[in-house]
């Protein structure tokens, strides 16, 4: 079994790409390796960020390992929140704040297409891949569901009625941003027959 280090504090997202994954492979998360630390995110862009995640981790541990970066586009807010989505209405939010805040910009605007975006950073003996995830939808008018996170109850998928917080957990992982990001990774890890 492949053991990957998961670079997260992020408890929802360990658990999403742990469903994801499946039993091929064992993701650890910080915990597992003892590691109680804030990783950086500083960067500009996913992407940025992604990389920096992973880097950290892999410089710190020596480790295989991964850290993924995600941001949610609105068309209508040009982009935003984007690298700032974790933290959109400032440092200490919850994902409520956030959520109140996209849907106050967006009151009276006709336009509210969006998209997730979901960039993974793997570094395997230190080499470095990266892939992406993306969904397009649109931002409802109001909160929709209990499950998920994030802004899951406001984020309806192209092509279906329900919000990300609405779907079964299954439904959601086969067609997310993470989802498509962490798919590609299995495939890569899979195609290198990396057994350890």
């Amino acid at each position: 079994m492949t053991n990957l280090l998961f670079a997260t504090n992020n408890k929802h997202k360990l658990h999403e790409v742990r469903a994801i994954m499946g039993h091929e492979f064992n993701i650890l998360s910080l915990k597992d390796v003892n590691l109680d630390i804030d990783i950086p995110e500083t960067r500009e862009t996913i992407e940025g960020n992604a990389v920096q995640k992973a880097r950290f981790i892999y410089e710190m541990t020596g480790k295989n390992c991964f850290a993924d970066d995600t941001g949610l586009e609105i068309d209508a807010l040009e982009g935003r929140p984007g690298v700032y989505s974790a933290r959109y209405a400032g440092e200490n939010c919850s994902f409520d704040d956030n959520i109140d805040k996209i849907l106050l910009e967006l009151s009276g605007k006709e336009n509210r297409k969006a998209c997730f975006r979901c960039v993974i950073c793997l570094i395997l003996d230190g080499n470095e891949y990266l892939f992406e995830g993306r969904i397009d939808g649109v931002i409802t008018l109001e909160r929709r569901g209990k499950d998920g996170f994030g802004y899951d109850p406001v984020f309806l998928p192209d092509g279906y009625r329900q919000t990300f917080a609405e779907m079964p957990t299954y439904l959601k992982n086969g067609i997310s941003h993470r989802g498509r990001a962490v798919d590609q990774m299995a495939k890569e890890l899979k195609g290198k027959q990396v057994n350890r």
